[in-house]
């Protein structure tokens, strides 16, 4: 028997990018469509977007909340570049879209652009060139500072900071940098002195950002701020347009205050105008950190494979939305999403009452496995009948929101059981909880409900009971079955003692009627009994 083909994933490319990254798609099996004028015309790229499973883009694709309302089938957008400005992240994340970038690929190239900056800065080499190829011979106009022995202040030591605090060494400076994420371990390694904001502002001869922008750094160099910094400070920007107040910064290069600056990115782009155009001793390019024919070919590849893995394998590689998941431990991790998702989906559709928590607890194997996405399928699961616009993606952002209260757990035993995934959703009037594994086949199983064992796969369509463990029920509600014509596929039985309470988990090939349901009831023994859909 021949087994159906699957159709290949989708990807649009609607920026600039290398032959090469588009010859990786094509080698790794994905149907891609190289348009790089697309992403200036958005009305033709609403038009056809809806096709997609990926976007691959650069600078110039803007993916807003009402183009992703077009993308009824994008899974994953990757950004060659770290920037991700021109992507509406939570409009992405709520529709569960994969946002990546690709931070490391021009980290490089950006810091020695940094450093470039610096020396252009302190010998004003771009204003001794117009005039030395002018005619001019002003050698004693541009008079320069020595880089050596000065003091370097570092706004971010992450991944391109960290690189400009090496060459700033190498070059003999004195390398300080504020970085609230950086830890004292780190910045031993790095031969850096940690200190805080207003301590670097007073001591540095030199400024360079290296921070996102976000709503704590945006105008970090505030006037305020500004004031505060050493006399004769040169102040270099290569990171985010908005980090400086540029105007502030202006008027003390024109006090005096300031001795110079070095910006690469502005808070308007592109930059027409600038309160720094014109400035003696201004030095001013035109975004060109990651401008280099390495940097432009490793973004480049990085994002083709990061998607690729993610399409392919559901690796998910610099996602600025979600936990990473190395390729090696997709595979390992699947079969455990769909578990979690499906129980956690069968306490949802159980529970009527406002939910307050959930807890997830992982025994055995399964406790040793990357558990965010895990967790994420899970609470996904529980709340979807509340919330159906809610995904894997944007879960935990949902639930937090909702002030539900979501832990995990973890057990290195799981009983007779290799691993075990229990979820307890606490709602308003009453918990319920239940447990399931993962066999060899692959295949997610109920294992307990209500502490009482059984041994259930999931089905789309499925009809739980609650009842008295007493004779004559398995007969009777056959019958109704019967009757209705309903054909069943699994029949599971538990009970927690003989005579107790007992639990009926059918499979069933169609969704059971209303008429059907009310019926069961009617049967003496059932406590409860509700159709699910999976």
């Amino acid at each position: 028997m021949t087994a159906p083909k699957t159709t290949a994933p989708k990807v649009l490319i609607s920026d600039a990018l290398s032959p090469a990254a588009v010859q990786i798609f094509k080698d790794r099996g994905i149907d891609v469509t190289f348009d790089p004028s697309l992403g200036k015309d958005k009305d033709k790229l609403a038009a056809i977007i809806g096709e997609y499973d990926g976007l691959a883009i650069r600078s110039a694709t803007k993916a807003t909340a009402k183009l992703l309302e077009q993308a009824k089938n994008l899974k994953v957008i990757g950004r060659a570049g770290i920037g991700v400005d021109n992507v509406e992240i939570p409009a992405a994340t709520a529709r569960g879209i994969i946002v990546m970038n690709t931070p490391f690929g021009n980290s490089i190239t950006t810091a020695e652009h940094a450093i470039a900056m610096m020396f252009a800065l302190a010998r004003q080499i771009p204003s001794a060139d117009l005039s030395t190829q002018a005619g001019k011979w002003e050698k004693n106009r541009f008079m320069g500072v020595e880089i050596t022995a000065k003091t370097l202040g570092l706004i971010g030591c992450g991944n391109i900071g960290s690189i400009v605090a090496e060459r700033g060494i190498g070059l003999k400076m004195r390398v300080i940098a504020f970085d609230p994420y950086l830890s004292p371990e780190r910045a031993v390694q790095l031969g850096v002195e940690k200190v805080e904001l207003d301590d670097l502002l007073k001591r540095a001869d030199f400024i360079t950002l290296h921070v996102p922008m976000t709503e704590k750094t945006k105008n970090i160099l505030s006037a305020e701020n500004l004031a505060k910094t050493k006399k004769g400070v040169r102040i270099i920007n290569c990171a985010r347009g908005g980090l400086v107040d540029e105007a502030a910064l202006a008027a003390l290069i024109k006090s005096g205050h300031v001795a110079g600056a070095a910006f690469d990115v502005f808070s308007q782009e592109p930059a027409e105008t600038n309160p720094l155009f014109g400035l003696e001793n201004v030095v001013c390019t035109p975004h060109l950190g990651a401008s280099t024919n390495e940097a432009q070919e490793n973004v480049a590849l990085q994002v083709a494979e990061q998607m690729s893995d993610y399409l392919l394998k559901g690796a998910i590689t610099n996602a600025v939305n979600f936990p990473s998941i190395s390729a090696e431990e997709a595979p390992r991790i699947k079969p455990f999403v769909a578990l979690a998702e499906k129980l956690g989906s069968f306490l949802g559709q159980l529970t009527e009452a406002a939910v307050k928590g959930i807890r997830i607890e992982y025994e055995g194997a399964v406790a040793q496995l990357n558990l965010k996405a895990i967790s994420a399928a899970a609470i996904t699961g529980v709340l979807r009948p509340f919330l159906p616009e809610i995904n894997m993606v944007n879960a935990a952002m949902i639930a937090k929101e909702k002030g539900i209260v979501v832990e995990e757990m973890t057990r290195e035993v799981a009983g007779n059981l290799e691993s075990v995934i229990r979820i307890v959703v606490d709602a308003e009037d009453m918990p319920r909880h239940a447990s399931g594994t993962v066999f060899q086949d692959g295949k997610p199983r109920i294992v307990e409900i209500r502490d009482i064992q059984v041994d259930a796969e999931f089905a789309p369509h499925m009809l739980y009971v609650r009842n008295a463990d007493k004779p004559g029920f398995i007969g009777q509600f056959g019958s109704l079955l019967g009757a209705a014509g309903v054909n069943v596929a699994t029949f599971s039985l538990g009970r927690d003692k003989p005579g107790g309470d007992a639990i009926c988990y059918v499979a069933v090939d169609e969704a059971i009627s209303d008429e059907l349901l009310d019926k069961i009831h009617e049967i003496p023994m059932v406590k409860r009994a509700r159709r699910l859909k999976f």
